[in-house]
Parts: structure tokens; sequence; C-alpha cells
């Protein structure tokens, strides 16, 4: 049985979603159906970004993963498909598979071109019911990749922005998303840190001016209500409250600067 995932930022109140999985259903019965998130931030590329490249190691081989964060539904912006490492994502073709791109290995690139495979009524603001869905139920049900469409060379990759060394002895990253939980993650890699810490011995972090100590390992090393730095299981430096919300407390968000030194 395939295995198509969805990814979105529909929300859950309205009909979107389950639209798409009625599409799928109606072509792939057998389908299994698993929802990422449909809570992406309206219109939040990056967030959906950072999102697919946390999940794509633990999907099975083959699994088709359709991305609908599409702030440019219905202009001439391309849909893709792409096979990285054994596994489908379709996804407009404006960043959304940056992350992946970046950490693993492109099999296949094209874009979805064949109307044989969309839905027989294509509105201009649904191309996630109309195009995207379809398209993966036909793919689950053994529809050759090259059927869908021609190979391509372009893709859209953002711009994010890289940690600033800038002396060698100290690293000014930002936080690139933030979570459920309040949690600061960062652009600060696990390879930033050692490479820092090799140099320095043991990293303190700052939050724009404000001191959240040494790097930890787990939440309960400082008291409840306290912040702290620690490499979570996304590999990259993390900011929370122990048991509180470190975007409220610190008054975060994406982009706010933070300094290992």
């Amino acid at each position: 049985m395939a295995v198509i995932t969805l990814t979105s930022d529909f929300g859950t109140q309205d009909h979107y979603v389950a639209c798409m999985k009625g599409v799928i259903l109606q072509t792939a019965p057998k389908a299994t159906i698993v929802d990422i998130t449909h809570d992406i931030a309206p219109h939040g590329i990056v967030q959906a970004a950072f999102v697919l490249r946390q999940i794509w190691p633990w999907f099975p081989p083959n699994t088709i993963h359709v991305a609908v964060v599409d702030p440019g539904v219905g202009t001439n912006r391309q849909i893709l498909m792409a096979r990285y490492s054994d596994q489908l994502v379709i996804a407009p073709d404006n960043g959304i598979v940056s992350l992946i791109h970046r950490d693993a290995q492109l099999q296949e690139l094209r874009t979805v071109a064949n109307r044989k495979f969309f839905s027989s009524t294509l509105s201009p603001t649904f191309h996630g019911r109309d195009v995207m869905a379809p398209v993966a139920a036909h793919i689950a049900n053994g529809v050759r990749l090259s059927d869908i469409g021609p190979m391509t060379n372009h893709l859209e990759i953002l711009k994010l922005p890289n940690p600033n060394r800038t002396d060698g002895m100290r690293l000014v990253g930002q936080v690139l998303y933030v979570d459920h939980f309040g949690n600061l993650i960062t652009n600060v890699t696990v390879g930033d840190i050692n490479a820092l810490s090799a140099r320095r011995g043991r990293v303190e972090v700052l939050v724009d001016d404000r001191s959240v100590g040494h790097i930890r390992a787990t939440y309960g090393e400082v008291g409840a209500g306290q912040p702290l730095a620690l490499v979570g299981s996304s590999q990259m430096l993390e900011i929370a409250i122990n048991q509180g919300n470190a975007a409220t407390a610190l008054h975060a968000t994406v982009g706010t600067p933070v300094t290992l030194y």
C-alpha cells in the first residue's frame, strides 16, 4: 500500500484537507494517508520547508509527500515532482523543497504537466485538490513518473541565512522556526557548535542580548521557568524554557539573532 503524506497551511476547520483526501481515495482507495501538519502559518514556505526536512528521514522508501503551501497558486509557477533518496515530493516550485534538496540525494526532477492525471475540473485557486492530490493518487496506483511530465533543471531555492562567523570565536545565527511549545529552533547546527567548542571550550548562548547560559543536554538541567540552550532532535541549536514558552518569555520570533561565544 502506498503512503501519501499531506502538509499544508489549510488548517483543519475548513473543507480543504478533506477534499484532497477524498480525491486521493477515489483513485487510490488503499492508500495510507498521513497528515504531517495543516498548521503551517498561512503562506509559510520556510516553515513548510523546515517541517518537510525534519520528517523526511522517518518515512519508508516510495512515500509520496504532497506539500501545499502555495501563495502563487494559479500563476505561471510550476508544480514539481521530485524524487529524493527514494521518496517523492509533489509541491509548487516556490522553495518548499529547499532543505530536502540541500540534504538528500536528488534522483529525478520533473514538472507536473500531464493534464490526463488532473481532476476534470481545475480551479485556479485550489491546485492541491485538482492537481497535486490526483497526481499523487495516480502515482500510488503505479503510473510511471515519466508520464507525469518532462524532466526539468529549474528549481526555486530559498535564500536562507547561514550563521555568521564573526571572528573565529563567536558565531551569530538566528531563529529559523518556532515550534508548538514556543521552542526557538535556530539555523546553528551541531557541527557549528562542535567546531566552535573545539576552539574555545564551553559555549555560552545569547538570544538578542539575553544570556541563556551554556549549552545543556536536557530540559531538566534547569529549573521550571528557566531558559536554556540545547541541541534538539533536529540536530539544531534550540532555545527553550523548561515547562514554558521561550518565544513569549524572550520576545523572540523567526529572525531573532542568537549568538554563541
